[in-house]
């Protein structure tokens, strides 16, 4: 048999990647781990916990707002300081690389810097130095898209905006996603001018019907200027910052433009040709049930292979990976009721089937909803409203679908998830005591479906 430096080497040292190395290294396989940029990837640098940070900062003018109405008495308007917020993030961003750093050390993985390449089937490439290693790992993550447009030198991706200097006083979000919209509620938050452009008729592609129109209403509400049907055809930069000219001849004027139009696969420039490992139709790495590319000894987790871009998915591939060439190899992964969250103003919070896809998949459902104003809101002073809705499946009774929009959505559906996973019904949902007063219990006291 032939002999390897390594029984794994893991190629990108994000989520998916520094979990499958840690857990092998855990079982006593020798692991090496490559990583370009600092540890942590998409989701510790420039995603989910910067994102999120950057949304508290936000609804911290939400709070001041309401105080008033609870009696706070503030001597003068609250000042934010941009800089300041920035520099908090990156401090608590390093401190989080550390502790990757850490876990992979004291783990017994070997980490090389450096950008790694496939020179064959068992063989990596970093600065130079081959390494052989009995499996390869491709856990590359994804990069931000930005159309080939005119002025395309003018925007920004996803990635710069926690850095922008200076603040914009106005921001143009081009995209619909979940992504465009976290960004616009959140720079709507912190005091600039937002303008969303959207080049379909809803946002959220994806999402619960429903849920699309009730967000679009609450963010136009809180500020932002969104714009369906239009799309941006050309970017210039003139004397009052930067000019958006869109496919109907409009112009629109912005100091920054944040083009949220998409994320691809991080695959160029890392050998796969050479190694033989095949793409998909949307250029991530296709691979089995087991996480395996084209290539046996290859396999591939998270962005860079999944339909599912969610941090939690590519930690849980990761295991299904390490467990299969480590362990037992009875780990699987089910993608059926994955939860998640979408960070705008209010939150989104959602698990399992829109009601489109549950009719389509089911046939017959019934469909609660609720909308209402939060108690917190009966003297704040604002007009934000919560939405929630049910889809329940009416041959078996149980709910297939579960979405909310309204304050802290994603704390309140990741308990309704492993409920949904074990395989509850609406009749276990309404002889659920709800706890009051609080929004969450709407979900276990919706009692009359729509019509139809």
């Amino acid at each position: 048999m032939p002999t390897f430096d390594f029984d794994l080497f893991v190629i990108g040292g994000g989520s998916g990647g520094v979990r499958a190395a840690r857990m092998a290294a855990q079982t006593g396989a020798r692991v090496g781990l490559a990583e370009a940029a600092e540890l942590g990837g998409t989701c510790v640098n420039v995603g989910c916990i910067p994102k999120k940070l950057y949304s508290y900062a936000a609804g911290y003018a939400e709070s001041f707002e309401e105080a008033a109405g609870y009696g706070w008495k503030l001597p003068q308007a609250p000042q934010f300081d941009w800089a300041h917020l920035k520099s908090q993030r990156a401090r608590e961003i390093t401190r989080l690389n550390g502790i990757y750093a850490s876990l992979l050390k004291n783990s017994g993985v070997t980490l090389i810097a450096g950008w790694a390449q496939l020179a064959d089937a068992h063989t990596v490439e970093v600065d130079g130095k081959r390494h052989t290693a009995r499996h390869l790992l491709v856990a590359t993550g994804g990069t931000p898209y930005v159309p080939d447009i005119p002025g395309r030198e003018h925007v920004v991706s996803s990635d710069a905006m926690f850095d922008l200097d200076p603040f914009p006083k106005r921001l143009l979000v081009v995209g619909g996603g979940y992504i465009a919209c976290e960004f616009a509620s959140i720079f709507n938050g912190l005091g600039a001018q937002v303008t969303q452009l959207h080049r379909r008729a809803h946002l959220l592609t994806g999402f619960d019907d429903d849920v699309r129109q009730f967000l679009a209403n609450e963010m136009g509400k809180a500020g932002v200027d969104v714009r369906l049907n239009c799309e941006a055809a050309s970017v210039t930069r003139g004397p009052h910052g930067l000019a958006v000219t869109l496919a109907r001849g409009q112009q629109i004027e912005a100091d920054t433009v944040l083009f949220a139009t998409g994320r691809v696969p991080n695959t160029q420039g890392l050998g796969l040709e050479a190694a033989g490992v095949k793409l998909d139709e949307r250029g991530a790495i296709a691979v089995d049930a087991h996480y395996r590319s084209s290539v046996p000894s290859i396999h591939a987790v998270g962005d860079v292979s999944t339909r599912v871009q969610l941090t939690p998915v590519a930690l849980a591939e990761a295991m299904v990976v390490v467990d299969e060439l480590f362990g037992k190899g009875k780990r699987r992964l089910d993608y059926e009721f994955i939860p998640t969250a979408v960070f705008t103003h209010p939150n989104i919070g959602t698990c399992g089937y829109t009601e489109l896809e549950a009719r389509a998949k089911f046939g017959e459902v019934a469909v609660f909803s609720s909308e209402f104003k939060s108690l917190r809101h009966t003297l704040s002073g604002r007009s934000e409203r919560t939405f929630m809705k049910l889809v329940v499946e009416k041959a078996t009774d149980r709910v297939v679908g579960l979405h909310m929009v309204g304050a802290d959505a994603g704390e309140v559906v990741q308990g309704f998830a492993v409920a949904m996973r074990a395989g509850a019904t609406k009749a276990l949902f309404d002889s659920t005591i709800g706890i009051h007063p609080t929004a969450a219990e709407e979900f276990v006291t919706m009692r009359e479906p729509m019509p139809g």
